[in-house]
């Protein structure tokens, strides 16, 4: 058996083939299937988002399993083989536990840290699991790296630092006010940033937002779909009387917000304090603005600083998370060498208690008049005997796991108990109730 994870990630292929290789909706459900029923493939799971597209897999063998696996994205996505191995990353064994560690803790997303990508791998297990395509390794291995990267998020300060100029220029306006509750705020702009600022905004509870932009169309279509507020531009030297926080992001060659507007609009503004965001190049702001009073006044190289301290920051805590992954990965070494023993114990165990059956058989035939409470006694009794005679045995099949010829020893203590471990693996069966048996098993003393 041997772990594969192959990706189609930011590093490998741009936004505009990503899109071209993602799962849509219940899409995700019917590949699983589809992938499970391929050859080589004994588990899997897939995780498709917008900024990757990866295959999890436990393969019979490596280079037919990379190759199916390939195959399968060629197919599903209208894509030569080729074409697909162009544009993947392949992670095997020790290195593709290593990659789906990094993967759900947020060291591999474009913006580093990012909590966001945790959620997805969860949800691409439950679904693998919904769908019967996931057995024992895959059942332990991602809660695993699910609990790890819920756990490194909860201990390093990886996801609390803005590291995206739009959430950079909330996370300022908050320096200012503190809580952002009950604030009026005017997005000036209907692109791609100033959507990303209107929804830190929301995401910060502010809930007075307005939109304006040269286009009113722009605006009016961009409120719609946030249930936000919309004006044209003419509206808005009176809205900046009333603003608390105006976030500006256009393609303007001249200033949107003058220094003779905000002059003029000082003189009506009620409001103690008014934070002035410029994501925009060139500037939508005029620079002179910022020697009014009571106005603070930032460009996108003041945001630019921000966010570089915080990567800085965000990139200490990724370095720190990192250092524990190697133990993880030898946790899980360690967890599956002992799944080649667990059939060989559970084999021994029951053919002990087969015996300890057959024993009271012959006892009752030839004690019949025995009462119930003394046949508990010596069955009991002849089970203290199987189990006392098994700790040994057990314990040395337990340490065989590390052992560098464990296939070997294994085999050689199957022949002097003269029993048969089952193939954990039977012609792809899809039984993912094995871990309670496993369970039993390797907790057995």
């Amino acid at each position: 058996m041997h772990f594969i994870a192959i990706s189609i990630n930011h590093r490998t292929a741009d936004v505009a083939l990503r899109e071209k290789v993602a799962f849509k909706d219940n899409a995700i459900h019917v590949a699983n299937v589809d992938l499970f029923e391929t050859k080589s493939i004994l588990e899997n799971v897939i995780v498709s988002t917008c900024n990757r597209t990866e295959v999890y897999a436990i393969v019979d063998q490596i280079h037919t399993g990379r190759y199916y696996i390939q195959r399968f994205l060629a197919r599903s996505f209208g894509f030569d083989v080729e074409e697909i191995k162009d544009m993947t990353e392949v992670h095997i064994g020790d290195d593709a536990v290593n990659h789906l560690m990094r993967v759900a803790s947020g060291l591999d997303s474009i913006v580093l840290g990012e909590t966001q990508i945790l959620g997805q791998v969860r949800d691409a297990f439950f679904i693998a699991q919904q769908e019967a395509t996931t057995g024992t390794i895959f059942n332990h291995l991602f809660k695993q790296a699910i609990t790890f990267a819920k756990k490194s998020h909860n201990e390093t300060d990886i996801a609390d630092n803005a590291v995206s100029v739009s959430y950079a220029a909330v996370e300022l306006a908050k320096k200012v006010f503190g809580k952002l509750a009950n604030k009026k705020a005017v997005v000036v702009g209907a692109g791609e940033m100033s959507e990303l600022s209107l929804l830190n905004l929301l995401g910060s509870n502010v809930n007075d937002i307005t939109v304006v932009n040269r286009t009113v169309k722009n605006a009016e279509t961009l409120a719609s779909k946030h249930a936000v507020n919309y004006a044209n531009i003419e509206q808005l030297p009176d809205l900046l009387t009333q603003a608390d926080i105006v976030i500006s992001s256009t393609s303007s060659e001249d200033y949107m917000i003058t220094n003779e507007m905000m002059s003029e609009i000082d003189n009506h503004r009620k409001l103690d304090s008014l934070v002035m965001i410029d994501i925009a190049v060139p500037r939508d702001i005029d620079p002179a603005v910022s020697q009014l009073s009571d106005v603070f006044s930032y460009d996108v190289d003041d945001l630019k600083g921000l966010v570089d301290a915080n990567l800085k920051e965000r990139q200490l805590a990724a370095d720190s998370i990192a250092q524990n992954i190697p133990h993880e990965i030898a946790n899980h070494n360690e967890w599956v060498n002992m799944l080649g023993v667990v059939p060989v114990i559970r084999a021994l165990r029951e053919k002990a208690m087969t015996i300890q059956s057959d024993t009271m058989d012959s006892i009752d035939r030839k004690l019949p008049n025995l009462s119930e409470h003394e046949r508990k006694i010596v069955s009991k009794h002849t089970k203290s005997i199987i189990n006392q005679m098994l700790k040994d045995p057990i314990k040395q099949a337990k340490e065989l796991s590390n052992d560098k010829k464990s296939n070997e020893k294994l085999e050689l203590f199957q022949n002097i108990f003269d029993i048969e471990a089952e193939n954990p693996y039977p012609e792809k069966s899809k039984n993912t109730k094995s871990e309670d048996k496993l369970s039993r098993i390797l907790s057995f003393e």
